[in-house]
């Protein structure tokens, strides 16, 4: 019973979207048949076109990418906007409206009477009694339901198709945004290795290398001053032991930030595990089955992972994080969510810019859904190829 609930109930929200969906195209195609001559100015066109493209998309659950500029392609929207707007639109307009006059006019012909009975627009039987009222009327309506969900929702998905294969940008449009996406890409990932290389730099010289300059001091001291006074010379060996261990900690470090020495000993699974147990909120991890997943995916993950879950702990005041890690084929996904503040702008330059472009040196993404408010969401998406 349930289940035969809710699909009526999903039927009827199907067909609800459908037909709004269709009334809108209704009203813009007629916009577009007046204003013609003001559309096919190009920075009206653009505009016009690109909000059918996102309506479209909204419809078949699809996302819409940022395309290239293309007059020629907008006009040709106008013209299919007007041939396939106006009637997919009036046909819906004409189910949807008699749908509801069957509703509204028997019933108000009753409280507000005439002395010319309504007849019902489809079956023609003028309503003079409640008795065609409540059983012709009543089949008008199941007739007219039974229309606007049959075949609504299919028009309205073949007018959106037909808006984004006119809209979608040609194969070799295609191939040049790819192209300016991956010189973009190589350039932001030679600007972080740089980056990453100058860090490295700078913590051996500033750390490991000053520690091992105070130890070949200690111990060229040590080496002057044995003969004359052994138990100084210990001193000094015993100083430079301490400093040598401290070194191998910066060291060990340093290597960690360039592969974490825990992914090459429990692997992704484990390494994310370990990490939720430090993180600076409540954490709980739902790994499913993996793989074998390439070292260079596996450290991006665990970086992404890592760094979404500090600023989770400094910035977003959330009481607990999630952290989801899924394989679908080849794709390597890993979400991560919390229930803080939200706003989360990758754009301020902060660690999330980090993630996304390391991510982005894999072919891989990075999205985010952070209102004000919250919850925070991070996925990234990487290939594993």
């Amino acid at each position: 019973m349930h289940g035969v609930i809710g699909e009526a109930r999903a039927w009827l929200v199907q067909t609800g979207r459908s037909g709004r969906y269709l009334l809108g195209t209704l009203m813009t195609a007629t916009v577009t048949l007046v204003a013609a001559p003001l559309l096919c100015i190009p920075s009206l066109a653009a505009p016009w076109a690109e909000r059918h493209r996102r309506r479209a998309g909204a419809l078949l659950g699809r996302p819409v990418e940022p395309r290239p500029y293309a007059l020629l392609r907008d006009l040709a929207w106008l013209v299919t906007q007007v041939a396939t707007g106006l009637p997919a639109g009036t046909l819906a307009l004409l189910c949807l409206g008699n749908l509801l006059l069957t509703l509204v006019v028997t019933v108000g012909w009753w409280a507000f009477p005439t002395s010319d009975p309504p007849r019902l627009l489809l079956l023609g039987v003028p309503i003079n009694s409640w008795a065609p009222a409540l059983t012709i009327n009543l089949a008008q309506f199941l007739l007219l339901a039974a229309l606007a969900t049959i075949a609504l929702p299919p028009l309205a998905r073949v007018h959106a198709r037909c808006c984004l294969a006119v809209l979608a940008p040609s194969p070799a449009e295609q191939l040049a945004a790819r192209v300016t996406e991956l010189t973009q890409t190589r350039a932001d990932v030679l600007q972080a290795h740089g980056a990453e290389l100058r860090r490295i730099e700078r913590d051996l010289h500033d750390g490991t290398q000053a520690r091992l300059v105070a130890i070949a001091i200690r111990l060229a001291v040590a080496g002057e001053s044995l003969p004359q006074d052994p138990d100084a010379a210990a001193a000094l060996v015993r100083q430079a032991q301490a400093e040598t261990e401290e070194a191998m900690t910066e060291l060990r470090s340093v290597i960690r930030t360039i592969y974490p020495p825990v992914l090459a000993d429990q692997g992704l699974v484990g390494a994310l595990g370990t990490l939720a147990t430090r993180a600076g909120v409540p954490t709980c991890i739902d790994i499913g089955e993996v793989g074998e997943v390439p070292a260079a995916v596996e450290a991006v993950a665990y970086f992404a992972v890592t760094e979404a879950l500090a600023n989770i702990a400094r910035h977003s005041r959330a009481t607990e994080a999630a952290v989801r890690v899924t394989r679908n084929g080849a794709m390597l996904s890993a979400e991560i969510t919390d229930d803080g503040t939200g706003g989360a702008d990758a754009s301020r330059g902060s660690g999330l810019d980090g993630i996304r472009r390391r991510a982005a040196a894999l072919d891989g993404t990075m999205k985010i859904s952070s209102p004000p408010g919250g919850p925070t969401t991070i996925t990234v998406e990487l290939p594993c190829v």
